[in-house]
């Protein structure tokens, strides 16, 4: 495993790695993980190439096709690469953009205003990463073709026919030496591939899978844009007025488009994005626009009398209690913290959204009065909430990290208190929680057994919520507060750990912690704090040796090993209780051995959805859902 390394550091062991092998070297450096999501962030990267034609207003049709061998082809009716002779590089300039990392039509050179891909490596990246790439351009009448296999160029740009279209079409296969995975899923190009459509108004996109057994076809076109993008998300919410709010303009160079409406949920679902790039930790635009809002519904509130005398001014999140809101910025020279594109820092940006929203947002709420009474009087029943919910945060504040006699009465905690090196485990019941305590490593892992099903947060407001000891008890432990009082700083342990039983309460368990966090304590998710624990489903004893499987193909596994006789004991675990201590600690909880999935929000839009689904109001939503996905369920406890 070690490697002898020499004493002697000079300048013969520098390594230089030519063109794209930089790439082929660290793929997780320009796509986060060779993953299935570093695997579909490849279909990404063509298609925004693509989608950057048709914001600059020359495509308006793009063909995805997923072929029988995993393949990947990306048509584009847009202008095509240039395939002239590039002045520096003295080969066709559509082999610099597929061999040279920085290199693009996206760096002031008049190709483009705006543009999602501003960092010039995606093309390359995807050349880099794959098996081989063909790339085709339609263009003067000539179809134009140059082949590349992992990354290196091996057939130059040769024309190869006539056409009448003009276009870029890419077909590429991702490098099975690369990727852990090379299979597609048809299911999360779906998703990302309609949000592009939703915020690309009148962009048709068609999404084709040849795979065998897999065949089907959808096609995404929203000539209404995000206002069709925010009535998608709230399909399964009770909404509370019809017209969605819509404000669209430029200011400064900067183009803005804002859709919003109401529904009767406790949460705000604000979702932005610049120049079609998800900022999932916002910035000066949706600073922009909380200003904007909250700003003009006061002042109508007052003029119109809505607002009295007696009543104090409504707070950003009173007035935005049950929004959905999608905030959409077109900007030629976006700055972003960071390669990630989480966070938007351009000043223009706020000034832009303020003015656009506030002089269209006051026009509308003039026109619409009803809906405007019906925003402020949400408001003031949130902000009447918000008082009392203040009342009951007080409960859960604590006044130092040391001062133990503050935290929840049955939480063991542990003695470290370096939150890098701590993690609390919240375990279902009673009995799961004494195993649990009895088995960790006191130093590091804290127990906070939870007692029955905790409130389920998507229909109750804060209040209601902060009157739950459970939820307290967590809020408590945690050290972050919620709510205003939210602060990461303040966490008490690196990783918060779900471990419920693996039969259906377990799950139900599981899925309303799971909503809690995501609705009320994000970040913790965002910054991957949140894991699930994946206690074994089976243990198999055979000679007084023990095994355990955490699923079925394990357990055949097992079995193929040691032979299947009478003599071989399987336990089907439902509970974590059925466990002592010693199996607890060696399979679930032993961070030499244990495994746990890392919670992340790989698309919100989706993430919202789902929980909306399961957890909401509505029924017939759940129902359908259930039904569409009862042929994969396993191991249905009855």
């Amino acid at each position: 495993m070690s490697k002898e390394i020499s004493t002697e550091y000079n300048a013969t062991q520098i390594q230089i790695l030519e063109g794209l092998d930089a790439v082929r070297k660290r793929p997780g450096m320009y796509i986060g993980s060779t993953s299935s999501r570093g695997l579909h962030h490849l279909v990404y990267e063509i298609v925004d190439n693509a989608v950057d034609e048709a914001l600059a207003g020359f495509c308006d049709e793009i063909k995805v096709k997923i072929h029988s061998d995993n393949s990947i082809s990306v048509f584009d009716n847009g202008r095509g690469i240039p395939i002239g002779i590039h002045p520096t590089q003295g080969i066709p300039a559509v082999e610099v953009v597929y061999t040279l990392l920085h290199a693009g039509g996206k760096f002031g050179g008049g190709g483009y205003k705006v543009s999602g891909g501003l960092h010039g490596v995606g093309a390359a990246v995807v050349n880099a990463l794959s098996e081989w790439v063909i790339v085709r351009i339609h263009k003067d009448g000539k179809i134009h073709e140059q082949r590349f296999e992992r990354g290196k160029t091996v057939q130059s740009l040769t024309v190869i026919g006539d056409t009448k279209q003009e276009g870029t079409f890419v077909h590429f296969k991702p490098d099975h030496e690369i990727f852990e995975v090379t299979e597609y899923e048809f299911e999360i190009l779906k998703q990302r591939l309609q949000e592009m459509a939703y915020l690309t108004k009148g962009l048709k996109i068609l999404l084709t899978d040849e795979r065998e057994g897999k065949e089907k076809e959808k096609e995404f076109h929203y000539e209404g844009g995000i206002q069709e993008f925010v009535a998608h998300i709230n399909k399964n919410k009770e909404t509370l007025y019809d017209p969605i709010i819509y404000a669209e303009g430029e200011r400064d160079g900067v183009y803005v488009e804002v859709a919003l409406q109401h529904n009767t949920s406790y949460v705000e679902n604000i979702f932005s994005f610049v120049n079609n790039i998800n900022t999932p930790e916002g910035g000066t635009h949706l600073s922009g626009f909380r200003s904007a809002f909250t700003k003009t519904l006061n002042e109508y509130g007052r003029a119109n009398n809505i607002l009295k005398e007696q009543d104090k001014n409504l707070s950003g999140d009173d007035v935005r209690e049950g929004i959905t809101g999608i905030i959409s910025i077109k900007l030629s020279d976006p700055q972003f913290e960071g390669q990630t594109k989480q966070k938007l820092g351009n000043s223009e940006a706020r000034g832009a959204v303020e003015g656009v929203l506030s002089e269209q947002l006051t026009f509308f709420l003039e026109q619409n009065p009803s809906v405007a009474r019906i925003i402020l009087e949400k408001g003031l029943l949130a902000s009447r909430a918000r008082d009392a919910a203040r009342k009951a945060r007080d409960l859960t504040r604590r006044k130092s990290v040391l001062e133990n006699t503050s935290l929840p009465g049955k939480l063991a905690d542990c003695s470290d208190r370096d939150p890098t090196k701590c993690e609390i485990y919240i375990v279902e019941g009673d009995s799961a929680g004494g195993s649990a305590k009895s088995a960790r490593d006191r130093q590091t892992q804290a127990i906070l057994p939870l007692r029955g099903k905790i409130l389920n947060v998507e229909k109750a407001r804060l209040d209601k919520i902060l009157e739950n000891a459970e939820i307290r008890a967590m809020i408590t432990a945690f050290g972050t507060g919620i709510s205003d009082d939210f602060d990461i700083t303040k966490l008490r342990y690196g990783k918060i750990v779900l471990m419920t039983d693996a039969d259906v309460d377990g799950a139900h368990i599981r899925t309303l912690l799971l909503t809690f966090l995501y609705r009320y304590l994000t970040p913790l998710i965002q910054h991957g704090h949140v894991y699930i624990a994946q206690p074994p489903l089976y243990k198999v004893e055979r000679n007084k040796k023990e095994y355990y499987a955490y699923n079925d193909h394990q357990l055949e596994q097992i079995l193929d090993e040691i032979g299947r006789s009478n003599r071989v004991d399987i336990q089907r675990y439902k509970g974590l209780g059925e466990m002592n201590a010693h199996q607890l600690w060696d399979t679930t909880m032993d961070p030499e051995k244990r495994t746990l999935i890392k919670v992340d929000i790989e698309d919100a839009v989706a993430a919202d959805a789902i929980f909306t689904t399961l957890m909401g109001d509505k029924v017939q939503p759940r129902r359908e859902f259930i039904e569409e996905h009862a042929m994969l369920v396993k191991n249905l406890d009855i």
